[in-house]
């Protein structure tokens, strides 16, 4: 997973993020902060046709108040675009024209098979209900680590 920045380009320190695992009929959501470098599992919302749950979204934006969106960006093994990542773009673009709100991409490459993995201990059921949500999570931290990681750069 690699970060790409689309955003006003600040570094927030101690800020709560909202990431995004896109998919065609369920979007993955956790909640992190830059200070821990921290994620969670927060919800899944489903996809209507191409329109994703806006009110749910909503509602978490209105609780946590992020600085900022992260959604990852499934591009293929060569690392170019596919027509999932043209859909999480477009899934993206319209979060920060919505909220108007800076989105950050990270290369989610691998992160389902990541999720699947890391849930491989639970039962099926639960595993499955909560899949797109730590594909979230593991998207999210990607990004609050790279990002740490550039501020120690910086600083020296």
């Amino acid at each position: 997973m690699t970060l790409t920045g689309t955003g006003s380009g600040r570094r927030h320190s101690n800020l709560t993020y909202l990431g995004f695992d896109y998919g065609a009929r369920k979007i993955g959501i956790a909640v992190g902060q830059a200070l821990t470098r921290t994620a969670r599992e927060l919800d899944t919302v489903r996809v209507k046709g191409s329109s994703p749950d806006w009110r749910r979204i909503s509602e978490h934006v209105e609780v946590w108040r992020p600085a900022a969106f992260v959604v990852g960006l499934p591009l293929d093994t060569r690392g170019d675009e596919t027509n999932m990542s043209r859909l999480a773009r477009r899934f993206g673009q319209t979060l920060a024209n919505r909220y108007n709100l800076t989105v950050y991409w990270v290369n989610e490459f691998l992160s389902t098979e990541a999720a699947r993995q890391a849930l491989s201990a639970q039962d099926r059921r639960s595993a499955v209900a909560i899949k797109d949500q730590v594909a979230a999570r593991l998207i999210l931290e990607t990004f609050l680590n790279e990002q740490h990681l550039a501020q120690k750069e910086t600083s020296n």
